[in-house]
Formats: C-alpha cells, structure tokens, sequence
C-alpha cells in the first residue's frame, strides 16, 4: 500500500513540476554530495559530511556517474571506474538504467533541481544529495 502512494505521489509531483524533462536531467550533471538516506522502514541516515562525492555526467539519453575525492586545493582525485546509465522516460518518470560488469539496476529520478538531487532505488531507499560545495577557488580542475 505504501508503495503505491508513494508511486502516486511521485507521479502527481512529475506531472506537476514546471519543468521540462530535459531541464531535470540537465540538471543532473555535476558535483553531489549525499545528505541523506531514508530505508522504506522509516529510518533515516544523516550525513553532515562525506569524504567522497559523485561526479556525474549526462546527455539527453545517457550518461555516467563516478565517485571522486575533492582536494583541499578544489581538485579531485577520481578513478577510471564509472557506472554508465541510460536515461529513459517511462509513465511520466524519469529512470536511470545503470549497467556495470558486476550488476544491472534503475533508479528513479525523484527531484532534479539546481541544488537538489534526489533518487530512488530498486530497493525502496530514497537518497537526497546536495550540489557540491568545493574547498577552493579551484572548483572543477581533476588531479
């Protein structure tokens, strides 16, 4: 029961957001940092602070994520490891199709906003990230 609120609600705040789908996804690409985690129990995991943040990088249909380490100096120490994802928009969401050599999942775009990001995950967890404050004026530069 919950799970079909939860899929009504999400299908009422797709439909009626002002923006476009290609706004949402556009506003994917960048630097994220997690704040939080909510599990479909009810329980929630704050994070005030994450050593490590995803980078990700998307078009209109495709795109990538990857988890990098900022640098006091606004660089990033990343490795050649990504998890690429297809982009698709199916009953009025939009999911992201990841396929890695170990596994294959969707996550579904809850809010794309400037400064929020937010996703559910084929397990019920909803995960909220906030865009990236950098350490430095050096904000973007890769190490």
């Amino acid at each position: 029961m919950k799970k079909a609120i939860f899929i009504l609600f999400l299908g009422i705040n797709l439909i009626s957001c002002n923006k476009s789908p290609q706004e949402k996804i556009d506003n994917l690409n960048g630097y994220w940092e997690i704040t939080k985690a909510e599990l479909p129990e009810g329980i929630t995991k704050e994070f005030k602070y994450s050593e490590i943040v995803d980078y990700i990088k998307v078009d209109s249909t495709s795109g990538f994520r990857k988890k990098v380490r900022p640098q006091i100096d606004g660089g990033f120490i990343t490795s050649n490891d990504e998890e690429i994802f297809r982009v698709k928009l199916e009953n009025d969401s939009i999911n992201l199709y990841y396929s890695t050599p170990y596994a294959n999942w969707k996550e579904t775009l809850l809010t794309s906003e400037e400064d929020k990001l937010v996703v559910l995950n084929p397990d019920g967890i909803i995960y909220t990230y906030k865009r990236f404050t950098p350490y430095s004026g050096n904000y973007g530069k890769e190490n």
